[in-house]
């Protein structure tokens, strides 16, 4: 079992960047696929990006593409978010998430991640 304490959200101004980072604990990180989801007040919780275990496959979202990037780093045991040329829209709870498995074409589904960590906010003004 791993669990996942995510830090780095806060409030910037549109255009800005800010970095996420997701802590593992346990010796498993590296056999986990590794995801980043978001939850805007009264929206479901949405997929945002996502890489393999060994950081070598990737997917995102179409509306963060080319502004966002997700890296890992297995000796640290911790997944980043790298979030640039913020907007106002990208304000939500984001939640790192882990998954046992192989990488494969539903990554961006909820449903296969077993770990959550608690979340972190992140408010972009206008």
């Amino acid at each position: 079992q791993v669990q996942l304490v995510e830090s780095g959200g806060g409030l910037v101004q549109a255009g800005g960047s800010l970095r996420l980072s997701c802590a593992a604990s346990g010796r498993t990180f590296s056999t986990y696929v590794m995801g980043w989801f978001r939850q805007a007040p009264g929206k479901e919780r949405e997929f945002v990006a996502a890489c393999s275990q060994r950081g070598g496959n990737f997917g995102y979202v179409d509306s963060v593409k080319g502004r966002f990037t997700i890296s890992r780093d297995n000796a640290k045991n911790t997944v980043y978010l790298q979030m640039n040329s913020l907007k106002p829209e990208d304000t939500a709870i984001y939640y790192c998430a882990g998954s046992p498995g192989i990488w494969s074409g539903n990554y961006y589904s909820t449903s296969r991640y077993a770990y959550w960590g608690q979340g972190t906010q992140v408010t972009v003004s206008s």
